[in-house]
């Protein structure tokens, strides 16, 4: 009788082990992610990635400036492992919360968009256009430059984003303050254009607001461009003539997540030249390596080499992010 116990006892004990084990094996196929993309790419992306990887993705998509704050305000518990589609700026600001991982695709991402020590490392450029919808404003009745949406004729017809919650906005109101002379000059001249301009809270409103007729212009991201008019939207891409600048994505391991050896495949996986090709093909962004030919890939992306590039200071105005952005909140205010 007590042999038959003590064998039933060890065959529970052994029970409990393979399920503990198989528990955590379990929990160690997630990966939670902080996203700034739209549901179009994190559908795409977190699919194809399980589906190679076994790893479940558990996305938490939200504004790049909302994210990182959440960021900061969970660091001394982290909650996520992967922070995806924010800016250099944001990176830059908030790197004390991230871990170093130097990617496997880091010899081919040029030096300029990864961080020295591999805190964080680019994924896409975005270039900052204008979105026109040519059933609300004909090709050739569009504005052309920066200085063409100060006409008082486009008062509520530009959508834009709030550079609160948006590295893109930021990066897009502060190149403007540069280009419109500095100082009180520039701000005087991008407080006329907040007067022409609907702030929305998300970058994914404005794409959605022009493409489908909501406004008919808006400040935006090149790939929006094609990405609409690929699904049959009158949405064409305005380059500038006065210049624009090319806008940095990337890719960070939160330090301290609960499943960093994940968080570090994920970051291999997204720049990987065959995932690259993939996104580009199904959402027109912009690749940051450098061994990919955009003319033979679908989106018919301009060479930045075709495309007038201000030289933008991002270091000066990461370095300035918090003062401005309260100057950006007193335009902000003044402007409506």
């Amino acid at each position: 009788m007590k042999t038959s116990r003590l064998r039933w006892l060890m065959t529970l004990a052994s029970l409990v082990c393979v399920m503990g084990a198989a528990g955590a094996a379990q929990a160690q196929k997630k990966l939670v992610v902080y996203s700034a993309n739209d549901s179009t790419l994190n559908d795409l992306v977190f699919a194809a990635f399980a589906k190679e990887t076994g790893i479940a993705v558990e996305p938490v998509a939200a504004g790049s400036g909302v994210l990182m704050r959440r960021l900061q305000s969970e660091k001394a518990r982290p909650q996520a492992d992967i922070v995806w589609g924010v800016s250099r700026s944001l990176l830059e600001t908030n790197k004390s919360v991230f871990e170093a991982y130097a990617s496997k695709n880091k010899d081919v991402t040029p030096a300029e968009y990864r961080d020295p020590n591999d805190l964080w490392i680019g994924n896409n450029l975005h270039l900052l256009v204008f979105l026109q919808n040519t059933k609300l404003v004909p090709d050739g009745e569009g504005p052309k430059s920066w200085a063409d949406l100060l006409d008082p004729k486009w008062k509520g017809k530009i959508a834009f984003t709030d550079p609160a919650n948006s590295g893109s906005a930021y990066a897009t109101v502060t190149m403007l303050v540069d280009l419109w002379g500095g100082g009180d000059a520039g701000w005087k001249k991008v407080g006329q254009l907040f007067k022409n301009m609907k702030v929305l809270n998300r970058s994914s409103l404005v794409f959605q607001g022009v493409g489908n007729g909501e406004y008919p212009l808006g400040i935006s991201l090149e790939y929006a461009g094609p990405l609409w008019a690929s699904n049959g939207a009158p949405v064409k891409v305005v380059y500038p003539s006065d210049g624009t600048t090319a806008s940095m994505e990337g890719v960070a391991v939160i330090k301290g997540g609960p499943n960093t050896e994940n968080a570090k495949v994920y970051v291999d996986y997204i720049n990987r030249k065959d995932v690259r090709e993939m996104i580009l093909k199904a959402t027109f962004r912009r690749p940051t390596r450098s061994d990919l030919d955009l003319s033979k890939l679908p989106g018919n992306l301009p060479p930045l080499s075709s495309v007038k590039l201000l030289n933008y200071d991002e270091d000066k105005w990461t370095a300035a992010r918090t003062k401005t952005m309260e100057q950006i909140k007193d335009v902000l205010q003044d402007s409506h």
